[in-house]
């Protein structure tokens, strides 16, 4: 069931909006032009980016262009691994099942609280004094 071609998914959290394009391949990694462990200095955010290959066996057979906008390192990774997970969906529909028990498929919509006037951020305010 598994169709050769290119495929485009755009992924998104907190700030941030990943556009990828996946490819078979032997395993490169490319984001903003730049290699994965190049981008994520942090560990931690390249185990994110890398874990919808993990759970469906496919680590080395398919090649990634990623460009991402926007957010910080930890929003962009969270934007990727959702991109990734949605193409891997649309070159084969066998990994969903996976995919969506893990809930890589689940947009996070947690966002960034907006600052209120009157106030030094969202919620913390200037501080009162009697006197």
């Amino acid at each position: 069931m598994e169709k050769k071609t290119k495929e485009r998914t755009t992924g998104r959290r907190k700030e941030a909006v990943a556009s990828v394009k996946l490819s078979p391949g032997e395993g490169q990694f490319f984001v903003n032009k730049r290699p994965l462990d190049k981008y994520f200095l942090r560990e931690t955010d390249r185990i994110i980016v890398k874990q919808p290959f993990v759970l469906t066996n496919t680590l080395n057979k398919y090649d990634i262009i990623a460009n991402i906008k926007g957010g910080g390192y930890s929003g962009q990774a969270g934007a990727l691994r959702l991109a990734i997970a949605r193409a891997l969906i649309s070159i084969d529909a066998d990994y969903k099942k996976v995919l969506k028990k893990n809930k890589l498929l689940t947009r996070d919509p947690r966002m960034r609280e907006r600052k209120k006037y009157g106030l030094k951020g969202a919620r913390k305010r200037f501080q009162w004094t009697k006197r």
